[in-house]
Parts: C-alpha cells; structure tokens; sequence
C-alpha cells in the first residue's frame, strides 16, 4: 500500500474515532471505535492488511514505546504520592485482586496465556497491552496478543457507568455529612512546580529533549541486560523516569510541549491494532468466552481487594471500589467522572467544591496508581509466564 494513503487512512480512522468519542461523552472510547473499524475493515478486504506497516506508524511506535514509558514516570511525583499514600495502597490493592483473581481463576480460560492476558487489559492501559503482545506474539499466540486489545475497547463501555453510578452514591453520602457540618474541608494545596530541570536550554528543545530520553532508554536497556531480563527494560526505564525526575534531572512530563509527543503517542496506540489484521474470525469467537470470564473475574477481584483495603483504611466502600475501579479507564475519565459527581449532587457552588474535593484527589492519584504504575509492573513481571 503506498506508504502516504496509508498514513493518511489511519489518521482518517482515528480522526473519526476521536469525533465519536466525544459526541458520546467517551461512552464510546476512540479505542473501542477505532478497534470497531479496523476489525471490520480487515475482515471486509476494505482495509488492506498491511495499511499499519505501510503508514510506518509500526515502526515509529516500536522504537518510542520507551520514551513513552520514561515520560509517564515524569509525570509521577513522590510528593503527590505521599500526600495520598492511602490511596495508592487501596488502588494497589485492587491490581493485585485482579491478578489473583485471574490466576486463581485461570483454569476457566482454558489456557493460562488468556488468564495473563486478561490482567494486562484489565489492569492497565496501552503500555500493558503491548508489552502483553510482544509476549504473545512472540510465541505466535494471535489469538492471547488480541484479547487485551479486546478487553481495553470494552473497559469504557462497563468502568464509566459502573464508576459514574458508584461515585454519585458517594456525592450523596459526602453531601450529607457536609450539610451536618461533619465532613472534613479539604484545602487546596498549591501543586509541585516539576517544570524545572538542571539540563541546560539545549537540552530542552524537540531534539535535544529526545536525545536526553533516548539515552536514558538506553541505559534502562543496559541495566535490564545486567539482569539478564529478569527486570522487565518498561519497568527500570518507568523507576528511571521516576527517579530522575525527583532529582530534577529530568522535569515533570518530560515530553510534552516537544512538537514530536503529539505523533509519538499515536504511533504507540496503532500498534495494539497490529493483530486484528491477522486474527481469524474463528479466533475472534472463540475470544467471547475468555472475555466474558476476563471482566467478571477481574472486576470481582478488584472489587473484593479494593473494599478491604478501604475498610483498613477508613475509606467508605464506594470511595476504596471506585479507586479500584479507575484501572478500567484512568485519566481523563477519573477527572471527569469526579466532576460530574460533584455537580450531579452539589446544589451550589460551596457544596460541589467541598464534594469535589473529597473525591477528585483520590480518583486522580488512583488513576495514576493502577494504570499508570502497578499495571506496569504487574505486567512487566507476569509476561514472562506467556508460554
């Protein structure tokens, strides 16, 4: 396929997935519509199956994905983390209900590679999708590489109306505790400035930022070989990015405002779609199954982990399972939904902020604890059992 069409085809495809997207509020996620029509169109010969090799996108977000990974560890600051550690142990928690939910469960799928691929859909975003993929495929395994794809074009449709009704409940429960004077004012603390570094000017231009994140790639590389792959390159390359940051080396959300970040995170999710090309229809039926099972297990083990966790801890059980439950979607979704909590129940502005402020911290943090951090380390270390 011409190399330009290509290009411009798949821009076409997601430009109208982004469009549904929105007219549905993200009910529809830009995912689940772009999975929709690649899956028909590869299926139909009206997409040519080779359109995602040829548009070079492939390549391009082969060679990033650690970029990527360094650049999410950028955006986590330890300072944030502490302020919510509770939080994070709750949405832990909830990761780790999935896995041993999945695991223990396993034996249903029939074949453990869907149980383990099922906890990087469930569990994570596009990075656990992937790094659940090159396992898969690997190995040859199409039909274990597609399942998470799958599992992640269905997480919108059930973690927003499921975290949306949940949420409401809590407004309502924090709306009542502010109208008896017994709900605690949390105060707006000024946020970390993390947009200082001590790299020089040079180092802060488009390529210069690159270069910077391309060694640091490279050195997570160097240091997994040290291991000999027993530690996953995602997993030093995310501590990295971490790390670096809070030594202020390298600054908060390293990538964006580089004109190049815009391309790079595209190419990154084109490649989830890679396996649909190749996936047969009857592998495709044979996944409804392994599906099904993927969301009821894992969301029960989330659910299940995630309310102890919160009991322990003094969390109302709605607050610890909507923690929980931000693995299925994370940001934005967790800045929206606590939002539209608020305003849903709060009858003036007073009321919406002080619900407001209960809520959207933690549903932030959370977000950030499971699909952000866990998931990836979760994966990372599960991946390996792939066989």
């Amino acid at each position: 396929m011409n190399p330009v069409l290509a290009f411009t085809a798949v821009m076409l495809i997601w430009t109208v997935s982004d469009i549904i997207a929105k007219r549905t509020k993200s009910l529809l996620s830009s995912l689940f519509v772009a999975s929709v029509i690649f899956l028909i169109g590869f299926k139909t010969n009206f997409i040519p199956a080779d359109i995602l090799q040829s548009s070079s996108l492939l390549t391009l977000g082969t060679t990033v994905l650690g970029f990527i990974i360094i650049h999410i560890g950028t955006m986590i600051s330890i300072k944030e983390l502490k302020s919510q550690w509770k939080t994070v142990v709750i949405g832990v928690s909830a990761i780790i209900g999935i896995t041993v939910a999945l695991l223990v469960f396993g034996p249903m799928f029939e074949s453990l590679n869907y149980a383990i691929a099922a906890i990087g859909g469930i569990s994570g975003g596009t990075i656990s999708i992937i790094m659940v993929q090159d396992a898969a495929l690997a190995l040859g395994l199409v039909s274990v590489a597609v399942l998470p794809v799958l599992i992640s074009a269905f997480q919108g449709i059930i973690g927003f109306p499921l975290t949306s009704i949940i949420l409401k409940k809590e407004a309502q429960r924090l709306q009542k505790e502010y109208r008896n004077g017994t709900l605690e004012v949390v105060e707006v603390v000024a946020k970390e400035d993390g947009s200082k570094t001590m790299l020089p000017a040079a180092f802060q231009t488009t390529a210069g930022t690159l270069f910077i994140v391309g060694v640091v790639m490279l050195l997570a590389t160097y240091i997994s070989g040290l291991t000999g792959g027993i530690l996953n390159t995602f997993i030093v390359a995310l501590i990295l990015g971490v790390a670096l940051r809070e030594f202020g080396i390298l600054k908060a959300n390293i990538l964006n405002g580089i004109d190049a970040y815009g391309l790079m995170m595209l190419s990154i999710m084109i490649i989830i779609f890679g396996p649909l090309s190749t996936i047969s229809v009857t592998d495709l039926v044979e996944l409804i199954i392994p599906l099904t099972l993927s969301f009821l297990v894992g969301v029960t083990g989330s659910i299940v982990f995630a309310s102890i966790a919160g009991k322990l801890l003094g969390y109302s059980p709605l607050m610890a399972i909507a923690v929980g439950l931000t693995s299925l979607y994370g940001f934005p979704g967790t800045m929206i939904l606590s939002q539209e909590a608020a305003k849903s129940v709060g009858t003036d502005e007073a009321e919406i902020q002080a619900i407001e402020s209960q809520i959207l911290p933690k549903m932030i943090i959370a977000g950030f604890s499971t699909v952000t951090i866990t998931s990836v380390f979760v994966t990372g270390l599960i991946v390996t059992l792939i066989r």
